[in-house]
């Protein structure tokens, strides 16, 4: 996976290609970034980089021994490369687009096969090669689901830590260089702080680089050991360029989908293969079921709800935030100012007749914890009773208005 493969992130590829050509690398590197922002294939393409032998000089550096990690001997500075991107064509490159280069190693959280199992990130290898090529904007939810752990809880596990630093510690087989992406280091425990001396003083062209969603939830003494890049999410335009390159969507079909994924390009892709459902239909009986109809059209409606699968109850809530969103805007900023498909002009007006500023951010509020919930298997019938009674009670005191 070469950068010219990542979607948008312009500056960020810059920034990272900078870094190694004015020998400004860290041993330890945390890509910082929201779901579906890309850093997973990001840091992929990095370790590419980093082992691609026109990149490194592979052959001089036999020779005169230079370092990408700002400690190469000043006679060796000429070996410097100017390249962008990895050249994708030498076997180092080739391996890598395979997933298969022997100094590149991969961790992320796995399950156990069976009860007593100590559990390895090269135990799932081969899954993992299949989701990277399949779904490489997935979030851990798509990876624990791809090798069926259903509700069990992954984990990087003490005795990753221990392989991990067995591995790092053998010298590299062919690049010079030895990589680790780490990701989703969230779900290491305690047993993290094993990493800590290996981190700090690593063995010589070593490069380790975590890939995570969530900083909080990272251990403080590992985070304090790392150099941060931050990972923008996508802008709209990037997101509807890649949805109609890659998922060839027409530019009527992607500019609002890309509008309503908020940078996030995992749900850009949900939404294009829901693209046949009706939210606003559904949205609308909701509507009308809290104001008008009362509690026998709600039972209905949530029962029908909780039929959905997570992701659709996921996608429906996203839309209806979307057009809050919108309506936001719209009463911000004017109706001529903000570009969006008439019939979701016509609706986000009417969402401003039933709900002023203040309500529709307190609904949006509801809105993203229900899709959190969802996401952790909530009871579905539940999570909408309580959501239904919770958005009668934000906008009960406002005249009602069928939404048409």
């Amino acid at each position: 996976m070469s950068f010219k493969d990542i979607i948008g992130q312009q500056d960020t590829k810059e920034h990272l290609v900078g870094m190694v050509q004015q020998n400004r690398l860290s041993h330890a590197l945390l890509f910082l970034g929201k779901e579906g922002s890309g850093a997973l294939p990001l840091a992929i393409a990095f370790a590419q980089y980093i082992v691609c032998e026109k990149v490194n000089g592979k052959k001089e550096a036999a020779q005169a021994g230079p370092s990408l990690f700002g400690d190469a001997p000043a006679a060796t500075t000429d070996l410097k490369t100017t390249l962008s991107d990895a050249c994708g064509v030498c076997p180092s490159c080739q391996k890598a687009q395979q997933l298969v280069h022997p100094d590149i190693h991969f961790s992320y959280p796995v399950i156990p096969r069976k009860p007593g199992d100590k559990p390895i990130s090269t135990d799932y290898i081969t899954e993992w090669r299949e989701f990277i090529v399949e779904q490489p904007y997935g979030n851990a939810y798509d990876w624990l689901q791809f090798i069926g752990a259903e509700n069990k809880q992954g984990n990087i596990t003490a005795y990753e830590c221990n392989e991990i630093i067995r591995k790092l510690n053998l010298k590299s087989f062919e690049s010079g260089f030895k990589v680790l992406v780490m990701w989703m280091p969230e779900y290491l425990g305690n047993e993290g702080n094993k990493l800590l001396k290996l981190i700090e003083e690593p063995p010589p062209d070593t490069l380790f680089v975590l890939v995570a969603e969530n900083e909080s939830q990272i251990l403080a003494t590992i985070l304090s050991r790392t150099q941060l890049v931050k990972i923008p999410a996508l802008t709209t335009e990037a997101i509807t360029e890649a949805l109609m390159s890659k998922a060839k969507c027409t530019e009527e079909q992607a500019r609002p989908v890309a509008s309503i994924a908020a940078g996030n390009y995992r749900e850009a892709l949900h939404l294009i293969k829901h693209s046949g459902e009706d939210w606003q239909v559904m949205l609308r009986e909701w509507l009308n079921a809290i104001l008008k109809n009362g509690p026998i059209a709600q039972v209905k409606w949530i029962e029908d709800a909780s039929k959905l699968g997570r992701e659709k109850q996921k996608q429906f809530l996203l839309y209806f935030n979307h057009l809050l969103e919108q309506a936001i805007r719209l009463q911000a900023m004017g109706a001529n100012a903000v570009y969006m498909p008439d019939n979701e002009r016509d609706f986000a007006l009417r969402l401003n007749k039933i709900a002023n500023f203040e309500q529709q951010e307190a609904i949006i509020e509801e809105l993203d914890r229900s899709a959190y919930f969802i996401e952790r298997n909530a009871n579905a019938k539940m999570l909408f009773l309580a959501l239904t009674i919770k958005l009668y009670h934000i906008i009960a005191h406002k005249q009602t208005t069928r939404i048409m």
